[in-house]
């Protein structure tokens, strides 16, 4: 089973979206091991790319969610995904950053940069799609029923 650890800038505080992310690691749990690592933000991007560093698992392969980064459907994240694991890759570490995004020492470090769109969400939110998108590619990739 794929390990998948997701590192996130930012603590969720409303309760909300702590009940949203509860509810997609839990309907996750059948199709990979996920591992959440919350780090504090800020106080500016540099300390943040520390901590991240520091945070990331060895040997995992690097993905980040940025504004930047390369547009898919969800069929088409599914499909990166399911290259990477018959590629032969155990291990994804997925990566938000906080409020000022992710530092060029974390751009560069990773294999893949996904965006969810070109508009700004705030990071706590971003966990929320994030992990739906997740829940919702494995169900792709299993050829299992998602409403659309």
């Amino acid at each position: 089973m794929l390990r998948v650890t997701l590192i996130s800038c930012g603590r969720l505080k409303e309760r909300y979206l702590r009940d949203a992310v509860s509810e997609y690691k839990k309907r996750l749990s059948g199709y990979i091991y996920l591992t959440e690592k919350e780090l504090d933000d800020g106080p500016d991007i540099k300390s943040e790319a520390a901590r991240i560093i520091k945070a990331i698992p060895e040997g995992a392969c690097i993905m980040t969610l940025e504004i930047e980064g390369r547009e898919y459907t969800s069929e088409g994240f599914a499909e990166a995904i399911d290259g990477l694991m018959t590629g032969g890759v155990s291990h994804i570490c997925f990566i938000i950053g906080g409020s000022e995004g992710l530092d060029k020492e974390i751009k560069d470090m990773a294999k893949m940069h996904v965006s969810f769109s070109r508009m700004t969400f705030p990071h706590q939110l971003m966990r929320v799609i994030f992990l739906e998108q997740l829940y919702r590619a494995f169900k792709i990739m299993k050829g299992e029923p998602y409403h659309k």
